[in-house]
This record gives C-alpha cells, structure tokens and sequence, in this order.
C-alpha cells in the first residue's frame, strides 16, 4: 500500500484489478429481483399488505403472535434475502428451515389456502418500490406467485385433501 492507501504493484506502480471467475460473473450478473423491484422497502410493504389481512382473518390470526411486528420483520427479511437481497435473514437466525419452523403450527389445506389468498391478493396490490406507481411486472409476479404457492403447500403437515384434488 501507499501513504495514499492505493495498492502499489511491483517496481512501484499502482497494481491492477483483474476481475475474473465469480468476482467477473458478480459483476456484471443481470439486476437481481431484489434490485428490480425497489429493495427492502418493496417487501416490507408487500408483507405489511398480507399481515394487514392476516390481522383480520379468524383462522390464521390465532397462529401468530399478538404483536405481529417481529413477524413482519422476519418474513420481509426472508423474502428479501431469497430474492437476492443482503443475507440479514440468515445472519439472525440462521437457516431458514421453513418447515421446521412451521411444524408446531396445524396447516392444513384451508389454512393454505387462506395464507395463499391474503399472499395472491398482497402480489395482485404490490406496486415497484421507485415511487412510480408502477405494477410489479408479469414475469416477476408469476415466479413470487409460485414460490409463495410451492411453498405454502410444503408447509402442510395436517392430514387432508391436497389442495385442489376431490374428495
């Protein structure tokens, strides 16, 4: 290093960055949809929006904390860091072992359902984080919309029908 806190190579000359192998990839690697939608702020209004009608419904309400504000905090952090933003999700609480942390809860295919109904209607609402207004788009809607929909299906641990079976 030099008194001016550069690097200095061989012989004195200010050394290179050479960017290569996943530092390169990182780099120039596409927006993530953390970025695309607007950051942190974009999941904390999205799960707000859900955890607004979760306050309202009488069959998932019991299951969760009085305060929600924890609650509201982990799965925005969650969402964040699933979707490509910082890791401050795994970094308080470690893995996110959703069924684990799930398990001492009866989930069953209405409680699905429910959570899913709240989830779809807080996506078909949510807006881009850049103060435009704009709608979030059709490709990104649809992969959140499938994760949150494989997701909550894993999470059932109550005997019953699958969700959209007969009978």
């Amino acid at each position: 290093m030099s008194e001016s806190g550069s690097a200095v190579g061989a012989g004195g000359q200010p050394a290179r960055v050479i960017l290569s192998g996943s530092l390169r990839e990182a780099v120039n690697a596409p927006p993530t949809v953390y970025r695309a939608v607007g950051g942190q702020e974009f999941f904390d209004v999205l799960v707000d929006r859900f955890y607004d009608a979760v306050e309202r419904d009488p069959l998932l309400r019991p299951m969760y904390p009085r305060d929600l504000r924890q609650s509201r905090e982990r799965l925005a952090g969650f969402l964040a860091q699933y979707w490509g933003g910082p890791p401050r999700y795994s970094e308080k609480r470690g893995h996110p072992r959703l069924r684990m942390r799930h398990m001492h809860f009866a989930i069953g295919p209405a409680e699905r359902d429910a959570w899913m109904a709240h989830m779809t209607a807080s996506l078909d609402a949510a807006t881009l984080a850049d103060g435009t207004g704009r709608p979030l788009p059709a490709e990104i809607r649809s992969a959140m919309f499938d994760h949150f929909d494989n997701a909550a299906t894993h999470l059932i641990n109550q005997p019953g029908a699958t969700p959209g079976q007969d009978c």
